[in-house]
């Protein structure tokens, strides 16, 4: 009798395929399970011996397999800090939120409000307040360099090196869609440069009363600005009296001439188009360290209100947020907070 070594060698390599795959539960296998096609072709005990060898492969392969877990590649500060076990009655993915009412100071819901977290692009909203007031001419050109390409996190820009624009189009994409380059080259080309521009936001930071602040640069690229609930609400309500923030931060978009080009800009808060929502201003931010962000006054049952939500856990998540605060203030007469001190006043005011 003639021995087809081939054959033998085949049935070794698929038997050895086998066991490793039961026994190992790898996910690459050296057998490689038949077609029902090829298996239709052959005689019906071949079908049902292969068919049942198919069924175990198939099993063995599904109770080995790991289960697929969602893990962030960089957990945020709020994460390692373990803020996001705190449950609030609202269910909010919010690791931190903050309801004031912007008339009385009342605190209408607070989670972890004193926490001191990266604030990442709700910094430009000092940056946008320090351009403003410095009444600089908003038609003079600035021109984007080198420096104002992103080295922190390597986050991409349409403004291209050479780029010229007015400080008016940079502030306006600075405050609407958190153009990097546009909040960095407003603070170059501030008087006296970056090194002046980073400590009058710091500067103006504790003139407000945001004694838990501290700015590092004007675009909030670097996790090393910092802040707490509270003191982005004394921030907002400082800001709305600015008409120029007010206008241009809720924005639903902007086009700017770039040579040839037509560059279409639109509001990184998907709310300000929702006609739902009346909103007077707002800043939106992101980086692995900060998680979701987002601040804003708005109007809500006859009330205006400041909100601020840091580290939540998706894009979506801070505007579903925000959506269930709304709901909540519709639906009910809503009792303050308690808080350390029963001065909210003092707690919320800010200096002019």
């Amino acid at each position: 009798m003639l021995i087809d070594l081939g054959t033998i060698l085949r049935s070794i390599f698929i038997t050895l395929g086998l066991l490793v795959t039961l026994m190992a539960g790898t996910t690459t296998c050296v057998y490689a399970a038949p077609s029902e096609r090829k298996i239709e072709s052959q005689p019906k005990k071949v079908v049902a011996a292969k068919r049942k060898v198919f069924k175990r492969v198939v099993s063995a392969r599904q109770k080995s397999a790991p289960r697929a877990e969602i893990i962030p590649l960089k957990p945020s500060f709020g994460q390692i800090a373990g803020l996001h076990g705190s449950h609030d009655s609202l269910a909010l993915k919010s690791s931190v939120a903050l309801v004031v009412d912007q008339e009385t100071n009342e605190v209408l819901f607070s989670k972890n409000d004193q926490a001191v977290l990266p604030i990442a692009s709700l910094t430009k909203l000092m940056t946008g307040l320090l351009v403003s007031e410095a009444r600089l001419p908003m038609n003079e050109i600035i021109t984007i360099s080198q420096d104002d390409v992103d080295t922190e996190k390597g986050s991409s820009s349409r403004l291209q090196v050479g780029t010229q624009l007015s400080r008016g189009e940079l502030l306006h994409l600075a405050l609407m869609s958190s153009e990097n380059r546009a909040a960095h080259a407003l603070g170059r080309s501030y008087p006296g440069g970056l090194p002046v521009f980073v400590s009058l936001m710091n500067a103006k930071a504790h003139l407000i009363g945001m004694n838990d602040t501290n700015y590092a640069e004007p675009t909030g690229l670097s996790s090393k600005n910092q802040s707490s609930a509270r003191d982005l609400a004394k921030l907002v309500k400082f800001a709305y009296g600015d008409p120029v923030l007010r206008e241009l931060s809720t924005s639903p978009g902007h086009q700017v001439a770039v040579g040839k080009r037509t560059l279409q800009y639109n509001n990184t808060n998907r709310l300000v188009k929702n006609p739902a929502w009346d909103i007077g201003l707002q800043k939106t931010g992101y980086i692995s360290e900060a998680g979701q962000c987002l601040v804003m006054q708005t109007k809500i049952a006859g009330r205006k209100l400041i909100m601020v939500f840091l580290d939540s856990t998706g894009k979506l998540s801070r505007v579903a947020d925000a959506e269930r605060v709304r709901r909540w203030v519709e639906s009910k007469p809503v009792r303050s907070t308690p808080i350390a001190s029963s001065d909210l006043s003092e707690k919320f005011a800010v200096a002019r």
